[in-house]
């Protein structure tokens, strides 16, 4: 289980400030929702569904939407909710659902009381047909039920005023899904002004959560809907629509002129979608914990000799050991080869041998450092030299 996302929404729901999502259909759109700062991830049905390149009308399978989910659950640290429709059949298969979305990982997930299978709410001439709003309470009651953990988060969405059953349809519907345990009341309308849902929240008698979607009454602000009643406002496909309109203008631009600089301008560089997918920490992990490629390369530093010209300031330590800004010349060399990837490295010591000490060093003495070079040095470690070998002076930073 992973109950600390779900107590993370809890505490977003007691809090007094709204709660503002934004759609996802994948992990990298969910990244990219939770740089922008959003409290958290709607992983949207419809942007799933686009992703597919199908329509939002229960085509894709449960376990098509749960592995999209879990797939943004995995990539963000923030809390993601799950547009499950109609809970993908009756209240048995609601049950199963919360269960599979639960261990996935997600803070918790809307059902909906469209019938099986659903059409988007934006779709125009579509006959609405609605469950039977004792049959879904019931289904919210199972959903509820099925939790492993009282944190998880279940969302009921009314579709009573897509359907045109009208203002008060639409509050005994709310009222009954709350009554039955939900922990937010989505209500959803495809008007062009939050009218509907402004008369909604101000009759609303219960004090389970509003949740609202302004993708067609898109003037209203966030400070707007709360001020009228909205505790979690959803931005459900815009992330989705403006890559759309992106990947269409620059796929154009280049059919078009037939050269890549055309575009180079208005996309990101490579380097910022390695920053998104963490290029830079799984080149650390390799570092950490993978053997180089064919044979490792190897370093030897020479750090044996005395100088006398440095005096008195190696009269305690050898010239390889002196302070540069806290750490020494030696250590800063060796830091600067395992950062690179040269993780065996050894040092030819001589000169106040005792003062060279650094972990993760193997050694070699030159204790003739004064009568000999750096040859002799080198020598000394020629259990080294076999392989691709980096040879340094320890007295260059």
């Amino acid at each position: 289980m992973h109950p600390s996302k779900s107590a993370a929404l809890r505490r977003l729901l007691a809090a007094p400030s709204p709660i503002v999502l934004a759609g996802a259909h994948d992990a990298l759109t969910a990244r990219l929702v939770e740089e922008a700062g959003f409290e958290g991830v709607w992983a949207s049905g419809f942007e799933i569904s686009a992703s597919f390149a199908v329509p939002d009308a229960s085509i894709l399978t449960m376990t098509e939407m749960l592995e999209a989910s879990r797939r943004m659950a995995a990539a963000v640290s923030i809390p993601v909710i799950a547009d499950c429709d109609t809970g993908f059949g009756n209240a048995i298969n609601a049950m199963r659902t919360v269960e599979a979305f639960e261990r996935a990982g997600i803070a918790g997930l809307c059902i909906e009381d469209n019938v099986f299978p659903k059409r988007c709410s934006f779709y125009p001439g579509v006959k609405r047909l609605l469950a039977d709003v004792d049959e879904q309470a019931m289904k919210i009651r199972a959903a509820l039920a099925a939790r492993a953990s009282a944190d998880f988060v279940v969302v009921a969405r009314t579709e009573a005023l897509i359907a045109g059953w009208g203002l008060d349809e639409a509050l005994r519907r709310g009222r009954a899904y709350a009554d039955a345990g939900a922990d937010g009341i989505l209500i959803h309308s495809n008007q062009t002004t939050a009218d509907d849902v402004a008369r909604f929240a101000e009759q609303w008698d219960r004090l389970t959560p509003l949740v609202c979607v302004p993708t067609t009454y898109h003037a209203a602000t966030v400070d707007e809907l709360a001020r009228i009643g909205f505790k979690i406002v959803i931005f459900a496909n815009h992330g989705l629509r403006a890559s759309i309109r992106a990947v269409q203008d620059a796929l154009g631009e280049l059919r078009q002129a037939k050269r890549a600089s055309a575009v180079e301008e208005r996309i990101v560089p490579l380097s910022e979608v390695y920053r998104l997918v963490r290029l830079p920490e799984m080149k650390l992990e390799e570092h950490a914990y993978l053997p180089a490629d064919g044979d490792a390369v190897k370093a030897v530093i020479l750090a044996a000799g005395f100088d006398e010209r440095l005096m008195p300031l190696v009269s305690d330590r050898p010239k390889a050991m002196l302070d540069v800004k806290g750490k020494s010349i030696l250590a800063r060399q060796v830091d600067a080869l395992q950062q690179s990837g040269v993780r065996h490295v050894a040092v030819v010591r001589g000169y106040k041998k005792e003062q060279v000490n650094l972990p993760n060093v193997r050694y070699y003495d030159n204790d003739a450092f004064e009568e000999s070079g750096e040859i002799e040095s080198l020598l000394r470690a020629g259990a080294e030299l076999a392989g691709p070998v980096v040879v340094l002076y320890g007295d260059i930073l």
